[in-house]
């Protein structure tokens, strides 16, 4: 496969994003972030902890034998073991990530999506099939609401979406909750998962929240216009859209967010193999 990819960092004091490519795989990951007041049990991080799930997955998924939600369960347990003993992996309070990856495998194209990362695939005829977890927007609904409530960038906003995060930690990896990959291997079962035949996948996007808002949060373009875009101006024009289309509405306005600008990643994927 060809992949072309960016990343860009948005409000914040680092890149939570990450993003990881093999000739055959890709794993695009968006960390959650966390306000500074709440407590944290890891003294690495969030921009750690992803990179470190990234490059676990990424290497494990080389290995056609082992699925992907396999994969996933062991790379969670392979980066809890990085930190078991310097930090507290028992609490709500741990780094955790969304996750998306596809793999080239024999004459199909495997994939998985935990949380509100979203892939995108281009079948030719039959369509543009979008695969997305949404459970997170089904819980916290009344905090959800009002952490949408702008403007953004004030304080009471920042009040609002904190208290979000700290309802949603409560919920996370529980049933009835939503699941996204943090110290729980068990949350690899609960991802969205399955297999395409190659021939009929034309091209790919593999898109954090912050590069697909111009179509399920903006309506700025559908998702056909999303994969032209990438496939003739590429992922760093996607993002500089984005950019354009937040800093015409700063305050969430006309587009209410939890934030001005978040970290965008897209990963574009052309040419699969059709052995």
């Amino acid at each position: 496969m060809q992949v072309t990819i960016a990343s860009t960092q948005g409000v914040g004091s680092a890149n939570e994003d990450s993003v990881h490519v093999s000739p055959t795989g890709v794993v695009v990951l968006d960390g959650l972030s966390a306000p500074k007041e709440l407590p944290m049990g890891c003294i690495h991080g969030t921009p750690w902890f992803v990179r470190q799930l990234g490059t676990t997955l990424i290497n494990l998924i080389g290995d056609d034998e082992v699925s992907l939600q396999a994969a996933l369960r062991s790379a969670i347990t392979e980066v809890n073991n990085l930190h078991r003993d310097t930090c507290d992996l028992n609490q709500e309070a741990v780094p955790a990530s969304t996750v998306v990856m596809i793999r080239e495998r024999d004459s199909v194209l495997d994939y998985l999506v935990l949380s509100d990362n979203v892939l995108v695939l281009d079948l030719g005829a039959d369509g543009i099939r979008t695969i997305v977890d949404k459970r997170v927007e089904e819980v916290a609904a009344d905090e959800m609401r009002a952490a949408l409530q702008g403007p953004t960038g004030t304080a009471e906003h920042a009040a609002r979406v904190s208290q979000l995060v700290t309802v949603q930690r409560r919920l996370r990896n529980k049933p009835g909750g939503y699941w996204v990959a943090a110290t729980d291997p068990a949350a690899a079962d609960e991802a969205l998962t399955g297999s395409v035949e190659l021939p009929r996948v034309q091209q790919a996007a593999l898109l954090t929240d912050g590069a697909s808002r111009l179509v399920d949060s903006f309506g700025a373009l559908t998702w056909d216009a999303l994969l032209t875009l990438l496939r003739t101006e590429g992922p760093a024009a996607l993002i500089a859209h984005t950019r354009e289309a937040e800093l015409a509405d700063p305050v969430g306005e006309r587009w209410p967010r939890f934030k001005r600008s978040d970290d965008a990643t897209a990963a574009y994927v052309s040419a699969l193999l059709r052995s």
